[in-house]
């Protein structure tokens, strides 16, 4: 389509043989957009439309919600496709055209943003749309729902108003259903809808279909800025500047009655990644019908009918000719695309019409399957398969499941919408789960079915129930995306008020109480059930066989406990990165004896508190050396102020005047010595070495003795690495240096064996980070400790951000939280010019991550960009570094 005069065009149209976008162009016509011009192009049935672009959306909040005179153009451009198209026309009282207005950003958020339906009723096209269809129940059924969907999305109006006109309704006609209503029925509620608007909005129903049309353009615009659309862009990283496209699409009809239908298909089992088809489908009923949970839907298979035991018959027995057209549409999609596909259908008439594909979304063990079979089809490369699997999805898989052995006491069981397992007090609306969550609680959100202002409560929440809605309902989708186990559809339960209660039969579950949820199986059991550790292998073991055979970074991990050590090698981690000493001084067997240490007046006392901790020191190494088997372990020397070991209570005072035989009071005074103002900056670190050598050089005594010890027992050696923290010197580390090679050389000429290892520096200070190249001069490793280098160059305290850091992501002040992601702009660049400075100076010396980032997949792809050596994670984080280091080495 032609731009307007200068102005950049801004409307692509698709369907009836035109095409103007294509998969290629999801930045300017979103993902929906994109597809649907896709989809077109390749012969499918897609009704014609027109998408505004995602550019628009920018323009319009820029101009103050404005629309320009060129986009006014083009739109009537587009309609006037659309009528050219179909044979229909807008606003005509005699065959009226009726559109669609969706959303569509360029990836998928399922159920943020709105939609309105049937644009283009009034009170004149409702009569004409009753000739033409031959059908008044379903010209006025269609009118219903568009007032009440106008008045919800577009006019901001309460929708439990509608639905409480329609649920009365109902009850004085002794109907259940809403199909049980009557044309004439539909006839009487509509203008009772109509009634309402003009009470809340104090204005009539708008009955020109223009200023229809950009009202709901406008809305779907705005609620892109929506609370709900803002929260799970900040959950998902989504960029608040990449705006939505909106979709205006003819109006196909599957509430036509029984040869109609509507639906919502995955060309492979999303929870499970099974290759079969899988979805829903509701006969005489609108899209909204099935994703909502309004009526619980029909199955799309007969095989899968018949596996749940359901009566109603499945769309291939229902709909046999349609079904099989709706097959074949499946494996075309999925071969063009290469990817399992989410799709929307609706039958008209038993006419097929395609209504959106896109990637589906699927649990991280349906991921992991998919990507291995599409492989091992030859639909995709190995590399394709490692590319497309979302690293920190991986999480879902590495964590308990319930234990089968487990007495479980059943109340219901629900569709298993979204694998996995969580136990939790239940609670019944989203702002009480978040609170709860927030305060440490575990819980279950409870509800009748979710909507998308419920995303905050559904991410606080370690598990959702809901009564109604089936498999692609929005709280199995949402589910699914977070990794939280789901189970729906329970139409059992009866959930009576926000802070009430849960019936199923005659049993009551009050809020707080316990529940657990299996989102694998769909039972929902009271109280709590034992767990059991997840076994990877399978599709886990090849699609990390595949990722280790691209990845150039190496992974170690974050381990200080023999347990955690173990973990991390079950995961594929090749060394420690990082073993932080003073979490091993914390031990209530030798706090005494550390304390003792600390408040000792001279080097004397000192060292008589450190001959006691030597031992158990050279313990903790061994048992570390021993797993690790003869891989690099970074052993970082105490790091942590002197003030944490510090005792308290009187009982811990006098628990250490009886070990030294001074006084409590004498103790309290040296204490009271050793107080700092900000000890996050104070005495710790190098600091403590360069003042009291003793304790950096028990450390490294112990470090060799354990490292001779086990390469005598096992005959794999380990290779030390003895990280100095801390560092904004090159004389600090010379110094420290000195005192670990000092106690090297002495362990090594009493054992009579040497072994190799190397002395290093951790770097956490900007200082550090601009004076790398001397510091090279003397450290053979650098490790960036990005926790502390983040709270250093950004002047943030990592421990009281959690205030206000929230509200600078949500403003644009950072993209990410920054000790969640690298501030690659500030940190990342003092990295970047401490590893150049470092090459220069040493050009073999080795450069890894221990922060907390070295699990975050955005910062390996940095540090892969940049040339280290090795990302560290914590244990459970490691098969996530892999895969996110083999995409990083791929996107090289």
């Amino acid at each position: 389509m032609a731009s307007q005069g200068t102005e950049p065009q801004y409307v692509y149209r698709f369907g009836g043989g035109v095409s103007d976008g294509g998969k290629g162009d999801k930045n300017l016509l979103g993902g929906k957009g994109a597809n649907l011009a896709e989809m077109a192009s390749i012969g499918l049935p897609v009704p014609p439309g027109f998408t505004i672009s995602t550019a628009m959306c920018a323009r319009y909040y820029e101009e103050g919600e404005a629309f320009p005179d060129s986009l006014r153009a083009e739109v009537a451009d587009g309609i006037a496709h659309i009528e050219g198209v179909t044979g229909k026309a807008f606003g005509d009282p005699a065959n009226p055209l009726l559109v669609s207005v969706r959303s569509g950003a360029r990836v998928s958020m399922p159920g943020m943003m709105d939609t309105v339906l049937n644009l283009g009723l009034n009170d004149q096209t409702v009569e004409g749309l009753a000739t033409v269809s031959d059908d008044p129940r379903f010209a006025w059924d269609s009118y219903r729902r568009f007032i009440q969907m106008y008045a919800d999305v577009v006019l901001g109006l309460d929708h439990d108003r509608f639905e409480e006109a329609l649920e009365i309704a109902k009850e004085d006609r002794g109907y259940f259903l809403d199909t049980d209503l009557t044309a004439e029925d539909l006839k009487a509620l509509v203008a009772e809808y109509k009634g309402l608007v003009e009470e809340l909005w104090d204005k009539p129903f708008p009955q020109d279909v223009h200023d229809q049309l950009w009202g709901a353009v406008g809305a779907v615009f705005g609620s892109w800025q929506s609370e709900r659309a803002k929260v799970y862009r900040r959950l998902n990283d989504i960029p608040g500047d990449w705006g939505t496209a909106v979709n205006v699409q003819a109006m196909v009809f599957g509430n036509m009655g029984d040869t109609s239908a509507t639906g919502v298909a995955f060309t492979r089992d999303p929870s499970t990644g099974e290759n079969g088809y899988y979805g829903e489908f509701l006969i005489n009923a609108q899209g909204e019908d099935v994703v909502a949970g309004i009526r619980t839907p029909q199955y799309l298979t007969r095989a899968a009918r018949e596996a749940a035991g359901a009566k109603p018959l499945s769309m291939e027995e229902a709909m046999p000719e349609v079904y099989a057209e709706l097959a074949g549409v499946f494996d075309t999609l999925e071969r063009h695309y290469r990817d399992m596909q989410d799709i929307e259908f609706t039958v008209e008439r038993a006419k097929l019409w395609m209504l959106q594909t896109r990637s589906g979304k699927r649990t991280a063990k349906a991921a992991l399957k998919i990507a291995v079979d599409m492989a091992s089809e030859g639909l995709i490369t190995e590399e394709q398969a490692v590319a497309r699997v979302d690293p920190s999805a991986l999480d879902q898989l590495l964590h308990p499941t319930l234990d089968p052995a487990a007495a479980r006491d059943v109340l219901t069981k629900g569709l298993p919408a979204s694998p996995g397992a969580a136990s939790g007090k239940v609670v019944f609306d989203a702002d009480t789960a978040e609170k709860m969550a927030a305060a440490g609680e575990d819980v279950i959100l409870v509800r009748v079915e979710t909507s998308p202002e419920d995303i905050h409560g559904m991410h606080a929440a370690k598990g959702i129930l809901t009564a109604r809605g089936g498999m692609t309902s929005h709280a199995a989708v949402v589910a699914r995306g977070m990794g939280r186990p789901c189970v729906s559809g329970a139409g059992s339960l009866s959930i009576k008020g926000k802070d009430g209660v849960m019936r199923v039969g005659d049993r009551e579950v009050q809020a707080g109480e316990v529940l657990t949820i299996d989102g694998s199986t769909g039972e929902v059991m009271l109280g709590a059930v034992s767990t059991v550790q997840p076994e990877l292998a399978g599709d886990f073991g090849t699609l990390m066989g595949w990722a280790d055979k691209v990845r150039r970074l190496k992974v170690r991990t974050n381990a200080e406990t023999p347990a955690d050590c173990r973990t991390a090698r079950e995961f594929g981690a090749e060394g420690i990165g990082l073993c932080r000493t003073e979490h091993m001084f914390f031990d209530a067997g030798r706090i005494t004896s550390v304390r003792q240490m600390i408040l000792a007046s001279d080097e004397a006392g000192r060292r008589a508190a450190l001959d006691k901790l030597l031992p158990e020191q050279r313990a903790d190494f061994a048992e570390i050396f021993a797993v690790m088997a003869g891989l690099p372990v970074t052993i970082r020397l105490l790091d942590p102020p002197l003030h944490e070991f510090l005792p308290h209570e009187d009982a811990e005072f006098e628990e250490v005047a009886k070990a030294t035989g001074l006084e409590v009071e004498a103790l309290k005074r040296r204490a009271g010595e050793l107080h700092e103002f900000n000890p996050m900056l104070g005495h710790r670190g190098c600091r403590l070495g360069v003042t009291y050598p003793e304790i950096y050089e028990m450390q490294a005594r112990a470090i060799f003795e354990a490292a001779v010890e086990v390469a005598e027992s096992s005959g794999a050696a380990p290779v030390p690495e003895v990280m100095i923290p801390l560092v904004a010197t090159a004389k600090e580390l010379e110094l420290m240096k000195a005192v670990v090679d000092k106690a090297a050389e002495a362990v090594f000429a009493e054992k009579g064996r040497r072994i190799e290892y190397l002395v290093g520096t951790m770097i956490e200070l900007p200082r550090a980070a601009l004076r790398a190249g001397e510091i090279a001069e003397v450290g053979e490793f650098f490790s960036f400790g990005t926790n502390d280098l983040t709270q250093t160059t950004l002047g943030v305290s990592r421990d009281d951000a959690a205030r206000f850091l929230g509200v600078y992501v949500e403003k644009g002040i950072y993209a990410r939280d920054p000790f969640v992601s690298i501030d690659i702009e500030g940190v990342g660049e003092l990295v970047e010019l401490a590893a150049e400075r470092g090459r220069a100076t040493r050009p073999d010396i080795k450069l890894g991550i221990c922060g907390e980032h070295g699990g975050d997949p955005a910062s390996i792809a940095f540090c892969e960009k940049v040339g280290l050596d090795y990302v560290s994670a914590s244990p459970y984080r490691v098969p996530i570094a892999r895969l996110a280091a083999a995409q990083a080495a791929l996107a090289q």
